[in-house]
């Protein structure tokens, strides 16, 4: 079980998309206000979707956030963020709170659970 939805790695693969960005300490609640209401609960509609995690926290001078999305398949990532799947995908509105961010997510193949 994870969070509210369950992983079950033995019906098949589950991908996770895990992708970094930074704000200013000041940025940081704004930001996450644009993260909640919309991208993480907007995903559920979407075909491949199971899950996601949004993750925070203060180093130094600056707020991380961390997005955890768990997905079906490669090609349900493809169907959202395009043939480029490992290219980041933020709206204009939202980079304008971002310090910096990684250019590309990352893809892992989650192997066991709990």
């Amino acid at each position: 079980m994870i969070g509210s939805f369950v992983v079950d790695c033995k019906e098949g693969i589950v991908i996770a998309r895990v992708w970094r960005g930074w704000t200013k300490l000041e940025d940081a609640d704004g930001y996450e206000g644009h993260l909640k209401p919309e991208l993480l609960p907007g995903l559920s509609k979407v075909a491949g979707f199971r899950g996601s995690y949004l993750l925070r926290r203060v180093v130094g001078e600056e707020v991380e956030f961390i997005t955890v999305i768990l997905w079906d398949s490669i090609e349900a990532v493809r169907a959202v963020a395009g043939e480029d799947y490992e290219r980041a995908v933020i709206p204009e509105e939202r980079k304008r709170y971002l310090k910096r961010f990684e250019e590309r997510a990352a893809h892992f193949e989650v192997v066991a659970e709990r």
